[in-house]
């Protein structure tokens, strides 16, 4: 598509998903518009590479395929028929020594009945949860930490065996501090109306009953999937928005920080990226929040002050490579661990039986990865690479019999990937939001605002994109032969990153 570039000039700072889904917005709406990536790359958390002749990614994999924007975004931009399922979702939990299948009947691993978590749960685990029935309503607030609240209505060990493990492929956080309503909004939503949080999790169950598999998958095109990869890896996204974006007349500059702003009069900006400097009509901001804080600091006090409070978790991602015939039987797409439990690795995704377009990759090898680090653990992640290979192969032993020695192996580390939602951080988002809006021209976009999954982040840019457009007078959505990617208000976290 090749747009009318002569509209107004807008930088986007920042060439991750958010930024990339930005700029072609822009774009596509006959904006004039400049990409300024830091790095030698685009495309953030999102990266494909190759590991013994197997395709695989190395950062996020997967697309929550409920929300519409990622699954969109990959259609429009020549993506849709590449678009896969998982060839299995069935996971277990790695807790007191033995693999034991991730209970059914749960929101993000809140039950909604006891029975369902005999098997995982202690006995007592199991009959605290019943007391829930006996206990007078917790007052939320405005928010309220998930783990704080389910440890309060169920027990402790439902968090440390359920929610911890599942919050922690998401946010690489702690379940007792992060926020219920940011992190699950449907839940908080209910456990507002309801006496009891089981009653909660039932009705967030019954409204999703309410949709059919059918209709929940139609966007897709590919049923009912819950998430949905792309073949050669959800990595390959960056680059086709990048070739969509030039092909619309935008320009897309690597190795080029952002160093400051300068307002030029009421309306206006100059960017100052090294020795050039950018006369821009809007600035879409979308790096992550300690890069925006320092932007903002001479012309949104107040909004970079916000920023600088995001905190960021680091984690590292060890893929290996086993001969497909030194392999033991692993059932299912792989495992959580429990952080109570001591281990080192938080988690396993067996990528050879999760993902078909791997196994067709290399169908000699067998690929699998573990993830380490969360919020605070920062040590853990730079340790190195060989001992975070054996540390890795150490607890694959222990959970799956696993005793092969890796043909290769690589670590992919994510330093400060991951913002972390505090009880509150939707308020300060929108504190901050509020703070940027004073400033015309201006308007900030990804993870860490609306959410860490890919969708989130999209549908962070769209509405920074279209916020700004809005300025100027311009049209909100834009159509891509016959794909309409749609203005989404909707704030829910998505998913996205998973091990």
């Amino acid at each position: 598509m090749n747009a009318d570039t002569t509209g107004p000039h807008v930088v986007v700072a920042g060439g991750g998903i958010a930024g990339l889904a930005a700029a072609l917005r822009l774009a596509g709406t006959g904006h004039r518009v400049t990409l300024l990536e830091a790095g030698d790359r685009l495309g953030g958390k999102l990266l494909a590479g190759e590991i013994a002749g197997a395709p695989v990614d190395l950062g996020a994999e997967s697309l929550l395929a409920r929300r519409p924007e990622a699954v969109a975004l990959a259609r429009a931009v020549g993506l849709g028929d590449r678009l896969q399922p998982p060839a299995t979702t069935t996971a277990s939990v790695w807790s007191r020594g033995a693999l034991i299948p991730m209970p059914k009947g749960h929101v993000m691993g809140v039950p909604g009945d006891g029975r369902a978590v005999e098997g995982l749960l202690s006995e007592e685990g199991v009959r605290r949860i019943g007391i829930d029935h006996e206990l007078p309503p917790t007052e939320i607030g405005e928010d309220i930490a998930i783990g704080a609240y389910v440890a309060e209505r169920m027990g402790h060990e439902v968090v440390d065996r359920l929610v911890e493990p599942l919050l922690g492929g998401v946010y690489a956080g702690d379940a007792y501090r992060i926020s219920m309503k940011a992190a699950v909004p449907a839940l908080f939503e209910a456990a507002r109306r309801h006496p009891t949080l089981t009653a909660a999790v039932q009705a967030v169950q019954q409204a999703g009953a309410a949709v059919p598999a059918d209709a929940a998958g139609a966007a897709t095109g590919l049923g009912g999937s819950v998430f949905l990869g792309v073949e050669g890896g959800v990595g390959t996204l960056p680059g086709a928005v990048a070739d969509a974006v030039r092909a619309a007349g935008g320009e897309i500059l690597t190795r080029t920080p952002v160093t400051a702003l300068r307002r030029t009069g009421p309306a206006g900006w100059e960017v100052v990226a090294g020795d050039r400097v950018l006369a821009a009509d809007a600035v879409v901001l979308a790096t992550p929040a300690g890069p925006a804080a320092a932007l903002l600091a001479d012309h949104a006090p107040a909004a970079s002050a916000e920023l600088a409070g995001i905190a960021y978790a680091s984690m590292a991602l060890i893929t290996l490579a086993f001969r497909r015939s030194d392999m033991p039987a692993l059932a299912g797409s792989g495992f959580l661990v429990p952080p109570v439990d001591g281990h080192t690795i938080k988690a396993s995704t067996f990528s050879s039986q999760k993902w078909r377009w791997v196994a067709d990759g290399a169908p000699d090898v067998f690929v699998l990865r573990t993830s380490v680090g969360r919020h605070g653990e920062e040590e853990q992640v730079h340790r190195e690479d060989d001992d975070l290979v054996a540390d890795s192969l150490k607890d694959l032993a222990a959970a799956t019999g696993l005793t092969a020695r890796p043909v290769a192996t690589t670590v992919t580390r994510w330093t400060g990937g991951l913002p972390q939602y505090p009880v509150g951080h939707l308020a300060r988002v929108a504190r901050l939001r509020e703070a940027v809006a004073a400033l015309p021209g201006l308007r900030v976009a990804g993870a860490a605002y609306d959410g860490v999954g890919i969708p989130a982040c999209v549908a962070s840019a769209h509405r920074a994109a279209d916020e700004i457009a809005a300025e100027f007078g311009g049209e909100h959505g834009v159509r891509f032969g016959d794909e309409i990617i749609a203005t989404s208000k909707r704030t829910d976290p998505g998913a996205g990153h998973s091990s």
